[in-house]
This record gives C-alpha cells, sequence and structure tokens, in this order.
C-alpha cells in the first residue's frame, strides 16, 4: 500500500471512530432528553422532589424535606463560585433542568446566567418560572448539548452543573468543553453522582439503567481531567454520608406518597421508581457511590 493510500485508509478509519462516537452521543442524548420530557418523570419530581432543584441533596436533620436539602446543595455550590461572580459578570449552568440553581445565582449575585439544557420541554417551564419571579431579564435559556457549548473560548466568569455530568456518555469532552469557555481565572464548580474508585462498573449496572448510561464517573477521573485540563487549584468537597441519607429520603417519601403518584403517573413507572430507588439505598448501605462537590480555577 502507498503512502498515500496508507494515510487515506487511516483516515477513513478516523472518520468512522468519529461518527460511531458521535453517534453514541446522540443516542445518549436523545435518551437523557426523552426522559426528562416525561410526563411521569416531571410529575415525579415535582411530587417529590418539589420540582425546583432536582439533585441530591445536603441534610440537616434525616427526616428533613428533600426540597429544603436539595436547595441547600445550590447555596454550598454558589458559595464556592461568589468571588467569580457579581452584577455584570456571567455563569454558564450546564444541564440547568428546571432552573433552581440559575434563579438562584442569579437572585443572589445580580449577574447573568446562561442556562443550557437538553429538553426543551424543561426549558419552558424554566423560562416560565423565571418570568413570575421577575428574573427573566438575567437568564437566557438555551436549548443544547453540554457536549458542544455554543459559546467560544473564554467567554464566562464561571461554570456549573449539578448532577448533570452522569448522564453523559463522554464525560472528557463535558469538562473540556467547561474549561474552554471559562474566562482565565474564571470558576468551575459542579456535582455529580459517582462510582466509588474500586466499584466495578457491572456492579451498578442495575442501578443506574435509570439515567440511560452503562457507568458513573469516579472521583479520581475527575480530578485527573481537571488536572490535566490546567485547573488550580482543585478540590473535591466530598459529600458522600448525603446521597445514602438522600436516596433513603427519596424511597421513604416515594412510598409515602404512592397513592398520589399513582393518581398523578402511570403505574407501571411508579412500580419502577418502587423497585429501582431500593437498589441506589443498597449501592450507598455497600459504599458503592461517591458524591461531593468540584471545585477549581483556570489558570
Amino acid at each position: 500500500m502507498s503512502e498515500k493510500q496508507t494515510e487515506n485508509a487511516t483516515l477513513t478509519e478516523n472518520e468512522t471512530t468519529l461518527t460511531g462516537t458521535e453517534t453514541t452521543l446522540a443516542g445518549n442524548e436523545d435518551a437523557t432528553r426523552t426522559y426528562y420530557e416525561s410526563t411521569d418523570v416531571d410529575r415525579f419530581y415535582d411530587i417529590v422532589w418539589g420540582g425546583e432543584d432536582i439533585h441530591t441533596g445536603i441534610y440537616e436533620y434525616d427526616a428533613e424535606p428533600v426540597a429544603d436539602a436539595s436547595r441547600r446543595t445550590v447555596e454550598r455550590l454558589a458559595d464556592r463560585l461568589a468571588g467569580r461572580l457579581s452584577p455584570g459578570r456571567t455563569v454558564l449552568d450546564l444541564g440547568s433542568g428546571y432552573g433552581g440553581t440559575a434563579r438562584y445565582l442569579a437572585d443572589r449575585f445580580g449577574c447573568d446566567v446562561v442556562a443550557l439544557n437538553l429538553s426543551e420541554a424543561q426549558n419552558e417551564r424554566h423560562r416560565a418560572a423565571n418570568a413570575k419571579r421577575g428574573l427573566d431579564h438575567l437568564i437566557e435559556v438555551v436549548t443544547g448539548s453540554f457536549h458542544e457549548v455554543p459559546y467560544g473560548e473564554g467567554h464566562f466568569d464561571a461554570v456549573c452543573s449539578l448532577e448533570a455530568f452522569c448522564h453523559s456518555g463522554d464525560r472528557s469532552r463535558v469538562l473540556s468543553e467547561a474549561a474552554r469557555v471559562l474566562k482565565p481565572g474564571g470558576a468551575l464548580a459542579f456535582t455529580d453522582i459517582m462510582a466509588a474508585d474500586d466499584t466495578p462498573a457491572e456492579a451498578l449496572r442495575p442501578v443506574v439503567s435509570r439515567l440511560g448510561v452503562d457507568a458513573l464517573a469516579t472521583p479520581t477521573f475527575y480530578l485527573d481531567q481537571l488536572a490535566e485540563l490546567g485547573l488550580a487549584p482543585v478540590d473535591f468537597d466530598d459529600h458522600t454520608p448525603h446521597i445514602a441519607r438522600h436516596y433513603v429520603r427519596l424511597t421513604a417519601d416515594t412510598r409515602a406518597r404512592e397513592a398520589d403518584l399513582r393518581a398523578a403517573i402511570s403505574p407501571a413507572y411508579v412500580d419502577g421508581l418502587l423497585a429501582n430507588l431500593p437498589l441506589w439505598v443498597d449501592a450507598t448501605g455497600a459504599n458503592r457511590l461517591r458524591w461531593g462537590i468540584f471545585h477549581g480555577r483556570r489558570a
């Protein structure tokens, strides 16, 4: 084979690999979008989670409402960005969901927020809530993917995300995009549900099936990736005990509100929840999951 033929063959192979990767990501994003645009999922988060913040909470006591603990997580994450946010500065919220984090940041700091999220159904609800709260002038809701952030390099003073990266099929790419759009000295803070470093992926597959992924990241993966991207210093506030408390609380609330849930959403979805949530409780009890807040700065 000639040198040119070898070059063409290599190019073809690379194009095939790239196409395969893009196809996998597209399928991953479709699954995430379908999940969050389901009426059943929407009503579950509204009834049990409160419909504002939909992520793991930091609890002050065992019976604390899920919505209160989830809001505390937003507050703690915002504390890590406080030095970079003020009126006139801009933060990017990746996987912004119903917009609870975006509204909190805009209200607390008076900063501009770009909320990037895959689900247009969630985004419509987000925009309506912003207008109702009088914060729509500070928050721009954009339908798009965190695998390809539609902004130039060095655009944002801060980037944040709460438990969205666990839905990604290419977390290295997500982190690279987050770092790319940060200004020099800009701050990144995010939470994610992770596997313990010594947990085999197959041990968690039944647990994470509801997320549409095969495996979770680990704390070491995130710390190594962030260091490679030049963020320094990078810290991890390990709040793992709270994820155990969270899923015990969430399971108890779901069981306590089973009648309300069955009246509002499909029985099959409720049955799936009651089967899946105890798997999360078991996984946290077996010390197979990790959770906390990562934060760092672009040099």
